[in-house]
Formats: structure tokens, C-alpha cells, sequence
């Protein structure tokens, strides 16, 4: 899984073999989360400040997550989203 961004110890991802709907999945940590773009929907747990940083970063990086999903269904190389400051 190519890495999109890291902040503050937490690094982003998307999986080349993802299906529907949008995700992305972070690390922080041993805590893993998958994350959908469109509705901030999260499976997995991790730290309360941590997530909140991650659901941050996705409502400032929204529409870049979904350019970024459409080209790994492409299977084309992924663009780097400036991290959360």
C-alpha cells in the first residue's frame, strides 16, 4: 500500500485492491483504521486524539483522497497530500 501522507506519527495509505466504497486506511501506532472518504465512516479503533487528526485531515483533503483512490483503481501512481500542521 503506497503511503499518501504521515503527521504526527500517523501515516495514510490507500490499497491498490480496494473495491467500494472509498477508503483509505492510517496507522498510528499498532492501531489501524480504514476510513471512508465520502462519509468519514470508520471501522477500526485508534487513539481519540489521533482519529481526530485523521478525520481532520480527510475534511481538509477530500477531494484529493478520491483523485488519489481513482487513480489506484487505475493502478497509477499516487499523489502526496500535504500532511496535517
Amino acid at each position: 500500500m503506497p503511503t499518501i501522507s504521515r503527521f504526527y506519527g500517523i501515516v495514510v495509505f490507500i490499497n491498490y485492491n480496494d473495491h467500494q466504497p472509498h477508503t483509505f486506511t492510517s496507522r498510528y501506532q499498532d492501531q489501524e483504521i480504514i476510513v471512508e472518504i465520502e462519509t468519514g465512516t470508520v471501522e477500526g479503533r485508534m487513539a481519540k486524539r489521533a482519529l481526530r487528526m485523521v478525520l481532520e485531515w480527510l475534511d481538509l483533503h477530500q477531494e484529493e483522497l478520491m483523485a488519489n483512490w481513482e487513480l489506484a483503481r487505475q493502478r497509477k501512481a499516487l499523489n502526496e497530500i500535504q500532511p496535517l500542521q
